[in-house]
């Protein structure tokens, strides 16, 4: 199952008989998922734009998949004693799709968060599963060619456009903080070993803003492995470094302006 996404690079990981539980009953959301994967591309351009927050590739993926019926839902679960209310959890998840047998599949998309909200996802799958609201939870994030190669993409970016000072980022929405200015001075001033701009950008950009203690492949690998959100069924989906691309130029950036524009109109914050 999701072969074609394998096929393409994304990782693809099924836990706890959710391969079973999705092949036999749900075939029609593993089309649905594919689908809107396999149309997902982030240009870098958006990567450096955005600055490591959720790139507009990520929200263009959610709203694909709103599109197909996986919508924002917030589950309530209530104990009662003798008809009176005694204690209430509440769980909202980004991505809920729901079939007419009654079953539910809930989605998480963790594109650059802090790592700990996995932790969040995972036990909220397993109380949401313990309880019979979900049959299966899905977390997409970052895979590790995605994380592996971010230097690459980045730097990619720099020499593919001939950009060798902090002053260059600002026509494509980068504007450093002073402190990483500093940094990036410092590096490639040195007396030994000076940097590269490009070097010193690449490093100082990516651990700041994909850094290991941010949402990806490695960092939720090992938790399911020591059994965080076991035993829900669980399907971990690792975004892949092809889905990067590298034509839009400025076009990217207008995208981007409006879908901001977009996002203030209705008033979020575009997370």
């Amino acid at each position: 199952m999701l072969d074609s996404l394998k096929a393409k690079g994304f990782q693809v990981e099924f836990l706890s008989h959710a391969l079973a539980i999705l092949s036999v009953d749900f075939p029609a959301a593993l089309v649905e998922l594919e689908e809107a994967l396999l149309a997902t591309t982030i240009p870098i351009e958006e990567i450096i734009a955005g600055g490591g927050g959720e790139a507009k590739g990520t929200q263009r993926l959610r709203k694909a998949l709103a599109a197909k019926g996986w919508g924002k839902t917030t589950f309530v679960v209530e104990k009662r004693i003798n008809g009176v209310p005694r204690e209430s959890q509440s769980h909202e998840v980004d991505h809920v799709r729901s079939f007419e047998n009654g079953a539910t599949i809930a989605l998480e998309i963790e594109w650059n968060n802090k790592d700990p909200f996995y932790d969040r996802d995972l036990e909220n799958y397993k109380r949401l599963n313990a309880d019979g609201a979900i049959s299966v939870g899905i977390i997409v994030t970052r895979g590790k060619s995605l994380q592996d190669n971010m230097r690459d993409l980045v730097r990619r970016f720099l020499d593919d456009r001939n950009l060798d000072k902090l002053d260059d980022l600002r026509a494509w929405g980068y504007d450093p903080t002073s402190k990483q200015r500093a940094f990036i001075n410092k590096q490639t001033t040195r007396k030994t070993n000076p940097l590269s701009f490009g070097e010193a950008f690449t490093n100082r950009f990516v651990a700041d803003k994909f850094g290991e203690a941010t949402t990806h492949w490695r960092k939720l690998e090992d938790r399911v492995h020591r059994g965080v959100g076991n035993p829900c069924p669980l399907v971990l989906i690792g975004l892949t470094d092809t889905i990067v691309t590298f034509h839009e130029g400025m076009m990217a950036l207008v995208e981007v302006e409006a879908a901001e524009a977009v996002d203030d109109t209705n008033g979020t914050d575009g997370q």
